[in-house]
């Protein structure tokens, strides 16, 4: 079955949502009300009216309720405005009660049913006593959601080690899994210092080339591994995966040679099957 979709973005950078559009006709990079599970929202649309199949939505879809008003954009406005004064009354609140924990952000949702404060915190808090203390000033629904350190790099954004604005508060919508091994995979330095974010976290950019490095990898021998080519038996020391260049130490030669991979197949150090 197919279904006619939007998709709509909360925040900048953050997830991706569907929903129905019914029959508006919305432009991309609208803003529309929409009703949530959080309830209502103002979002932007960030992808326009396409046709999807079943396995790629998530059912019920919600429906657009309407392109936003200038009244909805006067909300909208205000919201972040309420929500940085909510910002400066919690930090003194949080100094009050001497908790240990850091704010790093406050977000009121569109009806203003609901005030959000995002914190992060190296254990747990009990601050149940804080937030008897914001209902009583907001007077209205109040939750604490504890964060983690990408989270929080997310929200506030920054520049990277590359020079560049963060990824992650810019284009990613979601954080995916980065591991030492991608690292070693494209024989970058193990030094935390040069592969970590301003997060702390291995830097999200260590997954973009990973795919292509593993693939590269494939084809050619792993180092310590025992090769015979027309110089004599060798050991493979050095690899330059995207260069696809091989080097070998040449056991009765004692020096190092470079070998790129069409010259190994040449000499049927590696089967041509195995590039493919």
């Amino acid at each position: 079955m197919k279904y006619d979709i939007v998709g709509i973005r909360f925040k900048k950078a953050g997830k991706v949502y569907y929903f129905d559009p019914e029959q508006l006709s919305i432009p991309e990079n609208a803003h529309v009300v929409v009703e949530t599970t959080r309830g209502i929202e103002c979002g932007t649309v960030v992808i326009g009216r396409k046709t999807v199949d079943e396995e790629d939505v998530v059912l019920p879809l919600k429906k657009v309720v309407r392109i936003a008003t200038d009244s909805d954009e006067l909300q909208v406005s205000k919201n972040k405005e309420d929500a940085q004064a909510a910002m400066d009354i919690c930090l003194q609140k949080i100094y009050n009660h001497h908790l240990e924990m850091k704010l790093v952000d406050v977000e009121y949702t569109f009806d203003r049913n609901k005030i959000i404060f995002y914190f992060t915190a190296d254990g747990r808090v009990d601050f149940r006593e804080l937030v008897k203390d914001l209902a009583a000033v907001f007077k209205t629904r109040i939750e604490l959601r504890q964060i983690g350190v990408r989270d929080e790099a997310k929200m506030l954004g920054g520049i990277g080690p590359c020079g560049r604005m963060l990824c992650c508060s810019t284009f990613l919508g979601d954080f995916e899994p980065v591991s030492i091994k991608m690292a070693k995979d494209q024989n970058l330095s193990l030094n935390p210092a040069k592969i970590s974010g301003v997060c702390g976290r291995l830097m999200c950019c260590l997954k973009y080339e990973n795919d292509q490095y593993e693939s590269a990898k494939k084809a050619l021998p792993d180092i310590g591994q025992s090769v015979d080519v027309s110089y004599g038996p060798g050991r493979v020391v050095g690899l330059n995966i995207l260069e696809h260049l091989v080097q070998i130490e040449l056991k009765e030669q004692n020096r190092v040679v470079e070998y790129t991979l069409d010259e190994l197949i040449e000499e049927g150090v590696i089967s041509s099957q195995a590039t493919k």
